[in-house]
């Protein structure tokens, strides 16, 4: 058997190649700002009371939009019109409901009372 020996040499860094480079990227965690895209978008469909939850909406997405330039000051500001519009929108919208079905009830009521008072002044048939 014969025995075969080998040189390994070892590979380094090549010295006529340019400096290695890197990118970091920081990402700051102080830019969580809520934009309520999600809140506005439920208002909109649902609840779009004299377009307010269109309107928050619009401002939702302007403050996604700044926030991801990292403009925070601006995404904060339209975050938080788009908070107030998002609070009036849904407070507008339960009083309208509430106040609906407070009316329907009090119609029923009332039809049914009339209903009862015609059926025994014609002696109900």
């Amino acid at each position: 058997m014969v025995k075969e020996e080998h040189e390994v040499a070892v590979l380094g860094v090549p010295h006529d190649s340019p400096p290695m480079t890197s990118t970091v990227i920081n990402i700051r965690s102080d830019t969580a700002v809520p934009d309520h895209v999600v809140w506005s978008l439920f208002n909109t469909l649902f609840m779009n009371c004299c377009c307010l939850g269109f309107v928050a909406f619009a401002y939702s997405v302007k403050s996604r939009d700044r926030k991801m330039v990292g403009d925070v000051t601006g995404a904060q500001s339209y975050a938080s019109t788009a908070k107030c519009l998002n609070v009036i929108a849904l407070v507008v919208s339960l009083l309208l409901t509430i106040g609906f079905i407070i009316l329907l009830a009090t119609g029923a009521v009332v039809s049914l009372q009339a209903i009862s008072q015609m059926l025994q002044n014609h002696g109900g048939y």
